[in-house]
């Protein structure tokens, strides 16, 4: 693990995947993060790359040709990462396209991955160049855990997710094979707030393409604010657990997985992005931890 601290927070990194793996506070040595427990969910915060969520048969075409990409893409857990940047303050990882990549996604690219601390909010910045002579298209997604009940003595019903603006936003709904359905149902207990249950995720993610807030914060209702995901520029947002699972992951996303109606044809996925040759492309989110901590 690689370990980043100043004297508000302490994060670790683990250089497989470039995984955001721990986030704690220096006043209480709180552990925040979800444990990637194997036996209920291996993730942590995994790297959603070069694709968010599932592709329809798990396959894609691009310039006539199929090509099989598995459910987020490759970027998690990939050996491969590279710690190109250590600073008191910075890690910056890269994973570059190679023979393997291309098997599976056939496009040129450097992709780096920053972690950065500024008092107690750590900025993740995701930049994806395209060393390609023609338009590359991918998506990214981000996928924390977060701990959920933090404390001894709350349950899980105990936490509610605050969003910094009312909201009319319905959730998409998925298939069994994780392929919008193209319906929709509300979740919002209120017109700002959505409580966890037990129940919350037995149909999937909660998978929002409207929003209109840019924050989202994690509470206890008994011990308040835990922290904060901020996801400005981010059009997407995916909420997700394993059910009964004690973690729920706040996901800004660049990016969906197909509907059912897709032709597989990449460069017209909904929600991709379309980078032309030598170009980069940059986006950055926050979690900013609660001063208790």
């Amino acid at each position: 693990m690689k370990v980043l601290k100043n004297s508000f927070i302490q994060i670790q990194v683990n250089p497989v995947g470039a995984e955001l793996s721990s986030i704690k506070g220096q006043k209480s040595h709180t552990e925040l993060m979800w444990s990637g427990d194997s036996n209920i969910w291996n993730g942590i915060s995994p790297i959603l790359f070069p694709i968010v969520g599932g592709l329809k048969n798990d396959s894609f075409t691009h310039d006539g040709k199929s090509y099989q990409l598995p459910r987020h893409g490759f970027a998690r857990r990939n050996d491969q990462f590279t710690l190109v940047e250590e600073s008191n303050s910075k890690l910056t990882f890269s994973l570059t396209s190679n023979e393997d990549t291309r098997k599976k996604y056939p496009f040129e690219f450097d992709f780096f991955i920053t972690y950065e601390l500024k008092d107690n909010e750590i900025t993740i910045t995701y930049k994806t160049v395209n060393k390609g002579n023609s338009n590359m298209f991918f998506s990214i997604g981000a996928h924390p855990a977060f701990k959920c009940p933090v404390f001894e003595g709350e349950t899980y019903q105990d936490y509610v997710l605050e969003f910094n603006h009312e909201e009319s936003s319905k959730r998409q709904l998925l298939n069994y094979d994780g392929l919008y359905n193209l319906e929709t149902e509300h979740v919002f207990t209120t017109p700002n707030s959505i409580e966890l249950t037990n129940d919350l995720f037995d149909k999937d993610a909660l998978v929002f393409t409207d929003l209109k807030s840019d924050v989202i914060t994690l509470k206890s209702k008994i011990n308040g604010d835990i922290l904060s995901v901020k996801f400005s520029g981010w059009p997407y947002m995916g909420i997700w657990a394993k059910p009964n699972a004690p973690f729920v992951c706040i996901e800004p996303w660049l990016g969906l997985a197909d509907h059912i109606n897709t032709n597989q044809e990449l460069s017209e996925k909904i929600g991709i992005i379309t980078l032309k040759e030598k170009d980069s492309h940059t986006a950055s989110y926050s979690i900013i931890i609660n001063n208790k901590f």
